[in-house]
């Protein structure tokens, strides 16, 4: 028997427009913890909508199911590796933020 288990997760690339200020925030509290500004915005995500028991109770609906998609997903190449790739951690000083900033999001 293993001792490590792999679990692996589909990703996708996508493309959200973030204020100013927000997009400030992620690059600096990605900093803070030593992580990608991909990590903190996917597990930012993830902790709102494991805590919302409104949204929990919307996702047991048929109407989650018909969510009209948004995200604008970015075509990548079929074949995905076994491990995600890493990006450089936000370290970027601020005067790199840009109108509207593009951040990728991730989406297990």
């Amino acid at each position: 028997m293993p001792l490590l288990e792999v679990v692996q997760t589909r990703q996708v690339s996508a493309s959200i427009r973030l204020t100013d200020s927000t997009a400030t925030q992620v690059d600096q509290y990605a900093s803070f913890i030593s992580a990608c500004a991909d990590d903190v915005v996917e597990q930012a995500l993830a902790y709102v909508f494991s805590k919302d028991r409104d949204f929990q109770d919307f996702l047991k609906t048929p109407q989650a199911k018909q969510a009209t998609s948004t995200l604008r997903i970015r075509k990548g190449p079929v074949a995905e590796t076994a491990e995600p790739l890493r990006r450089k951690p936000a370290n970027v000083p601020q005067s790199a933020v840009q109108t509207p900033t593009a951040v990728a999001g991730l989406k297990a």
